[in-house]
């Protein structure tokens, strides 16, 4: 699996491996009001978006995830980021996030059915996890859309000392 090469395409998105070129992108577009419902914090400095991505990229070259920016197609402009995490696991998780003037525009569904329709063909797994807060309607109806059936529920602490109530989702190979 050559992830660092890898390029997924939909109707109207580029799905390409995270890179440095995209830094300016994901720390200015990456905010406390788009981290609510994750994990991740915002990095208070560029250094810290500058970190994520060489990290991001030491896991895919090790073949662990695979973490991508989305761009649109057609001008190349940058809407977020996502990706499959313990790519080698039978339970691979996936997850995303995009900027705010890409909300309720599809991108999101458009973006975890590419990445699962590259996952049935590429990795061995049984589903993808697919957690999300309980309160984030949007990435909920995202599992939905693709079958994903919900499988658990748990508190989890995020980066921002914030309580998520998780609501995890099976997306099953097909």
């Amino acid at each position: 699996m050559e992830s660092l090469h890898l390029a997924i395409f939909t109707n109207r998105l580029l799905l390409q491996p995270i890179s440095l070129k995209y830094k300016e992108d994901i720390f200015k577009e990456f905010t406390a009001e788009i981290a609510t419902y994750l994990y991740a914090a915002p990095p208070r400095e560029i250094e810290g978006t500058e970190f994520f991505i060489k990290q991001s990229l030491q896991e895919m070259e090790k073949g662990e995830n695979i973490t991508v920016v989305v761009l649109k197609k057609d001008s190349q402009e940058f809407l977020g980021c996502s990706g499959i995490y313990k790519v080698n696991s039978k339970y691979p998780q996936t997850g995303i996030w995009l900027k705010k003037s890409a909300f309720g525009q599809g991108y999101g569904t458009e973006v975890i059915q590419a990445l699962k329709e590259w996952a049935d063909a590429n990795l061995d797994y049984e589903y993808l996890r697919y957690p999300v807060d309980q309160e984030n309607i949007p990435s909920r109806r995202i599992a939905e859309k693709l079958g994903g059936q919900m499988f658990s529920k748990y508190k989890h602490t995020n980066l921002s000392h914030k309580v998520l109530n998780v609501v995890e989702y099976r997306i099953f190979k097909t």
